[in-house]
């Protein structure tokens, strides 16, 4: 079990997830897809960070990841789907040829259920998914934009935020109606994941 996670994890899967943080290590140099101050704590801050969201995963459903970057929280939870939800499909969209790249050669490299869009977020197909996720991507408000186009009607969003949730909710209510939950973070005290259901316009 990786320390602070409920649930239990393979041998095989914890040697995938050493194996991202690898490519992570190696690529990110080129491509920036971590910052450098966080090469030393790339299994901490954003392996084991995104695999918070893995309690969310419902088995044969459709996932989309928006603004995929370094492949966070997309590729660690695909990882985790091979090993008990191996029906569940992951879409990245992302804009960056380069991390476009990374994460098709992450995906084949580890064997992933994984399709990569390279196309900006409003421009992709709808996707009509029935969970849509984004890290450290943009306000919240703005998301719901990407929900309102992305997510199937009784989807669920699952956005993970800093320190200044509350005030994104609080901005994002004036425009929108929505359901929330703000789930604490595994991995900051001051970190919410936020699960919206129900999006409209207000």
């Amino acid at each position: 079990m990786i320390q602070g996670l409920p649930f239990d994890v393979s041998r095989e899967t914890f040697d995938r997830l050493n194996a991202l943080e690898a490519l992570v290590q190696k690529w990110s140099p080129k491509i920036n897809l971590v910052s450098k101050r966080d090469h030393p704590t790339v299994f901490e801050r954003h392996i084991r960070d995104s695999l918070q969201l893995w309690g969310h995963v419902q088995p044969g459903k459709t996932w989309v990841d928006i603004g995929s970057g370094g492949g966070f929280p997309a590729l660690p939870i695909a990882i985790m789907a091979k090993q008990d939800k191996p029906d569940t499909a992951i879409t990245c969209i992302e804009s960056d040829q380069r991390k476009c790249t990374f994460l098709r050669t992450a995906a084949r490299e580890l064997d992933l259920n994984v399709t990569v869009l390279t196309q900006r977020i409003e421009e992709a197909p709808a996707q009509s998914t029935h969970t849509l996720s984004a890290r450290a991507l943009d306000s919240l408000s703005n998301l719901l934009i990407h929900a309102e186009r992305h997510l199937d009607a009784d989807g669920t969003c699952l956005f993970m935020k800093g320190a200044s949730w509350k005030e994104e909710i609080a901005e994002a209510q004036e425009i929108w109606a929505f359901q929330v939950e703000a789930i604490p973070s595994i991995t900051s005290e001051n970190s919410r994941l936020l699960k919206c259901r129900e999006i409209r316009r207000a």
